[in-house]
């Protein structure tokens, strides 16, 4: 058998030696076959079949062209979103680090040498090339790979969930926004009346019918308007600043135009309990820091095992750069080296046992994160539900108090009746539009803290697998689809 061949035997039986570490399973948690709050509530219903749920652009499911174009500058300009990106690029690059330990290191160190001894001189020249490669015996460069794979996936799933928190913040402040113009426009109306009502007090002062009074509560219910006016106009402002941070820009570069909340908010379609544990990012990187802790641990057994190095190295050797490069120059040497760790008084099964209980944490975390995801869509299932209730009682209260109010007037220039009444009637009045406004706000936010407690349109099946994240046609993560690819798990 020549020695080459010698050689690849040996590396081939090297290269099939045992791997450690224990094998990964995804841990249980507890999933309740059915949303309480569906039950109870009779316009959200389970998505029958599963391709009715949310996909993509979930914000398009209100309906409303403007909030769509401010929800695609998310994607684009949001600086947090931007953080996340490149914390995913990172990542990947440290699986593409981690892999390159699979191969052997190559590299060269030419060197002059000079000499001087009894009086003689000479110098040697070397231009030797160095390999060193450490076969995985164990699986420590595997571990290691699944354990970046797994971080990466981590930073994947935490990139789409700050999207996704970006986006549905984005939504709760237009809709918050809005509720503002329609509270703008109730005022506007009720500061319009309060005018007519001064000027219609001040003439029946001057006719000998209302007292001086009148025309003192008639000016200050007035002006306690106006300064509503100006307090939601400040706040209205501060909304605005708010959407154009979250869309990346510059407070004076938009201007959102005076809008309204169109409706009632649409139905969700809504996922089954198990489902959602994969259509929530904050749940799938919860699973894979488990995966990641899990090769933590098999790492942490890899240190009981000794390492193997093979060297090599050739190159030529000579005494001037004429007789450096011929065949007599040349020279090679090779050989392995085994090291072993005999003892470290506890310090490798104190690493061990820190691995497992890390791993221990990530697994309750994880199921901490799902029991979380649970409750956040019955809260705002109950939410919506007990709104809509609230919503329909409010209107009636806002009906009965404009016909109250109408009443009151009525009386009021009969003579019948003083102003005192007509205020006190006003501010009931004003207060229950304004409390329908604030109701329905609610009712929207609601709906958009449920499309996020979904997981919006994301699915855990397009998150980069191991072998997408080694390529190097991944694509723009910047782009959601760039990474929807299925996951090695």
């Amino acid at each position: 058998m020549t020695r080459l061949r010698k050689i690849a035997v040996f590396v081939s039986l090297i290269g099939s030696g045992c791997t450690i570490g224990p094998r990964y399973q995804r841990p249980a948690a507890l999933a309740p076959p059915a949303f309480k709050g569906l039950a109870e509530n009779g316009q959200w219903k389970v998505a029958t079949p599963s391709d009715a749920l949310l996909k993509g652009k979930w914000w398009e499911v209100f309906g409303d062209p403007r909030l769509n174009q401010l929800e695609e500058l998310v994607v684009v300009n949001n600086q947090n979103v931007k953080v996340a990106e490149a914390q995913f690029r990172q990542a990947r690059a440290l699986v593409l680090a981690n892999h390159a330990n699979y191969y052997p290191s190559i590299g060269s160190n030419p060197a002059i040498t000079q000499t001087y001894a009894r009086k003689q001189s000479g110098n040697t020249f070397t231009l030797p090339i160095n390999t060193s490669w450490e076969p995985d015996l164990w699986g420590r460069v595997r571990l290691s790979v699944e354990n970046a794979v797994a971080n990466a996936q981590v930073s994947a799933a935490d990139l789409e969930n700050v999207r996704l928190s970006q986006q549905s913040l984005l939504a709760t402040e237009y809709f918050l926004l809005a509720a503002q113009d329609m509270q703008l426009a109730v005022l506007a109306n009720t500061i319009e009346t309060y005018e007519k009502n001064l000027q219609l007090t001040i003439n029946r002062h001057a006719g000998g019918v209302a007292s001086r009074s009148d025309i003192t509560l008639a000016q200050t219910q007035l002006a306690g308007a106006r300064a509503q006016y100006a307090d939601m106009h400040a706040a209205r402002a501060v909304d605005e600043h708010a959407i154009a941070m979250l869309t990346g820009q510059p407070p004076s570069a938009l201007e959102v135009p005076s809008t309204t909340i169109g409706g009632p908010p649409p139905p969700i379609p809504v996922s089954l309990p198990s489902q959602l544990l994969e259509r929530r990012p904050d749940i799938a990187a919860g699973e894979r820091q488990v995966a990641a802790a899990n090769a933590n641990v098999g790492i942490a057994e890899a240190a009981y095992y000794p390492t193997l190095t093979l060297s090599a190295s050739m190159g030529f050797l000579g005494s001037n750069l004429v007789n450096l490069a011929t065949y007599a120059s040349r020279y090679w040497s090779a050989g392995p080296s085994l090291s072993q760790t005999l003892f470290d008084f506890g310090r490798r099964g104190a690493s061990l046992e820190s691995a497992q209980a890390s791993y221990d944490a990530t697994v309750a975390a994880y199921r901490q994160t799902v029991l979380a995801a649970f409750q956040e869509v019955e809260d705002d299932l109950s939410n919506l539900r007990y709104l809509a209730e609230e919503a329909v009682h409010q209107q009636e209260a806002v009906s009965a108090s404009l016909e109250a109010l109408d009443l009151e007037m009525q009386r009021y220039r009969a003579g019948t009746d003083s102003y005192l009444n007509v205020i006190t009637t006003q501010i009931i009045a004003l207060g229950d539009q304004q409390t329908a406004i604030t109701i329905l706000q609610r009712r929207m936010t609601a709906a958009v803290d449920l499309v996020k407690a979904l997981g919006g349109g994301w699915d855990a099946s397009t998150l980069p697998s191991g072998n997408a994240l080694r390529s190097a046609e991944l694509g723009d993560p910047r782009n959601t689809q760039s990474v929807a690819q299925p996951a090695n798990r």
